[in-house]
């Protein structure tokens, strides 16, 4: 379902690189439901909260924490937050980036499963892992749709449970 549905896209951002498109497979109802249950239900029971990494991350988190019955914490681009927060940079198979997260949105203590859509060199996924860290805020495991096996993401994840649908 999610290779069916996933859009294909050569050469974006800049050329070379193969953007794989899940906003086709989000569209799907029945897809975007799959996807969403499939994420959770490894860690049923172990997060107190579901933590999206924008901007897909945020469709994601907020349909698994509805759900799961928990709150959504949203980790988001720099200037994108009002109150105080915590910055980390990190880098990406095509450039580098930082990640924001407001320092009071969650209770040191937490358990947060962390989901987006696409795990490739897992930069964006470390980052956030140690946004929560500074929080006092544990990750109880990250959830991707997919994964790009040649960029070795998850060893960025190391030490973390780490649930993928698809690997490419």
């Amino acid at each position: 379902m999610i290779s069916r549905l996933c859009a294909v896209v050569q050469d974006y951002p800049k050329p070379g690189i193969t953007f794989r498109d899940l906003t086709p497979v989000f569209a799907d109802g029945a897809a975007l439901r799959a996807i969403v249950d499939s994420l959770i239900e490894p860690f049923a029971g172990q997060f107190d909260a579901v933590a999206g990494v924008e901007a897909r991350g945020f469709l994601l988190a907020a349909a698994a924490a509805y759900s799961a019955g928990v709150g959504v914490i949203t980790v988001r681009k720099p200037g994108k937050l009002p109150r105080r927060v915590y910055t980390e940079q990190y880098d990406l198979e095509y450039g580098s980036a930082g990640l924001q997260m407001h320092i009071d949105d969650v209770a040191a203590g937490t358990r947060v499963l962390v989901l987006d859509d696409v795990l490739a060199t897992g930069g964006t996924l470390a980052a956030t892992s140690r946004l929560f860290s500074r929080a006092g805020v544990r990750v109880a495991g990250f959830g991707v749709v997919l994964e790009l096996n040649g960029l070795r993401g998850r060893s960025s994840l190391a030490g973390h449970r780490v649930r993928s649908l698809a690997r490419v």
